[in-house]
Parts: structure tokens; C-alpha cells; sequence
């Protein structure tokens, strides 16, 4: 998908804000040292004059710098030293960034970097809810607190395939459905894999079922469909997609022919596809084309959730407290 003009500005806005809050952070931070640390604002200085004075000398003809070299490196050693002699960790004044690969800037050199296409396909499907949904629902905050007995177990063997998809993604393109009664966990595991995958640089696309087949329609029926980027596009070559509630859309010949597309060509890619449903696999043979349950079938990891609604278990604990 290409950007206008004032969308390439807006993410790259993002950026600076990124690289300019850090910055306030470092120093916050370098003043907190200075005050606390002794010595520590000394050995700066001379650093920075230490500096000033290799730089001079090497546009000196023939004359060494290496001993102001290895003077430099002594006096950070000292700095280290200070830092973690005073509780601080040795990385305390250099803070990670959001994005290590590229720095917070979006591009590694020439190239652009994996979060800037992130952030291209977030902004052309509106996935800035589902950025905000994923840092509730991860690896991070699983729990099995609300499953017990057969439904732990289906639980568990369910986070299990989660988890290896996202372990063996670069080489094996998983896919995976997940298939249950409402509540029961499903849209959750496919938010933890959209999350370890982005966090490891991939591409992936969020959509409810009804506003994946929504944004293909609105393309393939519109009568400028030459002003409009074609959607498929994104969807058919993005690193993982992810088709929660399918079912849930209104399903019709257009519907079930495009679901046909979206399996097909993906695993064609070599593509990874999540999808969570709360039909039945009866239900899923009769809704759609035959050929679509057979592809399903044959190339997706089926796994199959039970159980009552999680969030009224969650909701009555919440009403202990």
C-alpha cells in the first residue's frame, strides 16, 4: 500500500516523538546521576575533553592517538564502575529503544525498517485498538486461573500450538483454528501469537471476520476501484493474518468464495493464517464452499477450546474483591 502525504508524516511524527521522549528521558536520568553519583559528572568531563583532544591530534599528520584511546576507554570503565557501585544498572543512562532494529527512526540505512511496514498496515486498517488490546492480552498475562479439568487441558494444548507456531515460524508458516463456544479463550491465543510476532519484526493484520470481508467488498463493488488500494494485497502476502470471530459476518457465495482466496493463496505463500470461530466444524462444512473446509482441514492445526464464558468467571471474582 503506498501513503499520502500526511500519513508518511504522521508515523514519521510517531518517530520523533519516540527519539525526542527518549532523549528527555536520558536526561532526567543524567541529572539524577550527577546529583547522586560523585565523581561521575568529573570523569564526563574529562571524557568529553579527553575526546576533544584525539579529535584535534588526529588531524595531526603521523601522530599517534592511541594512548588517548585507551585513556578514554579507562575513564568509561570508571564510569561503569561509579554506576553499578551505586545500584544503578550499567545501561541506566542508555534506555532501549522501542524498536532496536532501526533505532526509532524507521529505516536501517537506506531500507525501510519492519515496525515502518507495521505501521503502514496498522494505519491502513485502523489496528491502533488492536495495539492497545495486545498489551493486555499476551504470554505475559496468561493465566490458568479460570480453567479447570478437561477444559484446562484443551486450554493448555491450545496455548501449546500457540506457542510453537511462534517458535518455529521462519521455517514452518503454521496455521492454526481456533474453535469453541464464546468465552472460552480462543481470541485470546491468536492476540498472544499477533503479539510475540510483532514484538519479533514480522508483518501481521488484524481483522474481525466481518471487516476483513467489509473492506473487500467495499473495494470490489466500488465504483472508483481505481482511486482505492486493493486490500488483498496486504492480506494475501503479510507475515501472519488474523481472522478473529469468523462466522460472524453475513455470509453469502462473495463471502465464502474470497475465504476460499484468503486460504488458499496465503498457504500458496507460504503464509501463516490464525483463525477463531465459534462455529461448529458442521457448521463451518455447511456455511462455506466445500473446497474451503477441505483446505482448512488439511493445512490448519485444529484446536478445539471448551468451557463456559471466561469473563463471567473473571466478573464474579472481580465482585469478591
Amino acid at each position: 500500500m503506498s501513503l499520502t502525504n500526511a500519513q508518511y508524516d504522521s508515523i514519521m511524527h510517531e518517530y520523533d516523538v519516540r527519539q525526542a521522549d527518549r532523549h528527555r528521558l536520558i536526561e532526567e536520568r543524567k541529572k539524577e546521576i550527577y546529583e547522586k553519583v560523585e565523581g561521575y559528572r568529573e570523569i564526563d568531563n574529562q571524557i568529553a575533553s579527553e575526546s576533544i583532544k584525539a579529535g584535534m591530534e588526529a588531524l595531526s599528520k603521523g601522530t599517534s592517538t592511541e594512548y588517548l584511546s585507551e585513556r578514554i576507554e579507562e575513564l568509561r570503565r570508571k564510569k561503569s564502575l561509579l554506576l553499578t557501585n551505586a545500584g544503578y544498572s550499567i545501561n541506566y543512562l542508555d534506555p532501549p529503544y522501542k524498536c532496536p532494529y532501526c533505532k526509532d527512526t524507521g529505516y536501517i540505512g537506506t531500507e525501510v525498517c519492519h515496525c515502518f511496514k507495521q505501521a503502514k498496515l496498522d494505519y491502513a486498517y485502523s489496528q491502533s485498538n488492536i495495539k492497545t488490546l495486545l498489551k493486555e492480552e499476551n504470554f505475559d498475562t496468561l493465566t490458568y486461573d479460570y480453567h479447570t479439568g478437561e477444559e484446562l487441558t484443551k486450554f493448555m494444548e491450545a496455548e501449546k500450538a500457540a506457542r510453537n507456531l511462534v517458535g518455529n515460524f521462519e521455517t514452518e508458516h503454521g496455521n492454526i483454528l481456533f474453535i469453541g463456544s464464546v468465552g472460552t479463550g480462543k481470541s485470546f491465543l491468536s492476540n498472544c501469537i499477533a503479539n510475540e510476532l510483532i514484538k519479533k519484526g514480522y508483518s501481521v493484520i488484524y481483522f474481525s471476520s466481518a471487516s476483513l470481508f467489509e473492506s473487500i467488498s467495499d473495494y470490489k463493488f466500488s465504483k472508483d476501484k481505481y482511486s482505492k488500494e486493493n486490500p488483498t494485497k496486504d492480506i494475501y502476502s503479510c507475515d501472519l493474518l488474523v481472522i478473529d470471530d469468523l462466522g460472524s459476518e453475513l455470509t453469502n457465495s462473495f463471502v465464502s468464495s474470497e475465504l476460499f482466496a484468503i486460504v488458499n493463496e496465503r498457504h500458496l505463500r507460504n503464509k501463516s493464517t490464525v483463525i477463531s470461530t465459534n462455529l461448529t466444524f458442521k457448521e463451518i462444512k455447511d456455511r462455506y464452499e466445500p473446497r474451503v473446509f477441505s483446505r482448512i482441514h488439511l493445512y490448519y492445526e485444529i484446536c478445539a477450546l471448551i468451557g463456559n464464558d471466561i469473563r463471567n468467571y473473571i466478573k464474579r471474582y472481580e465482585n469478591r474483591k
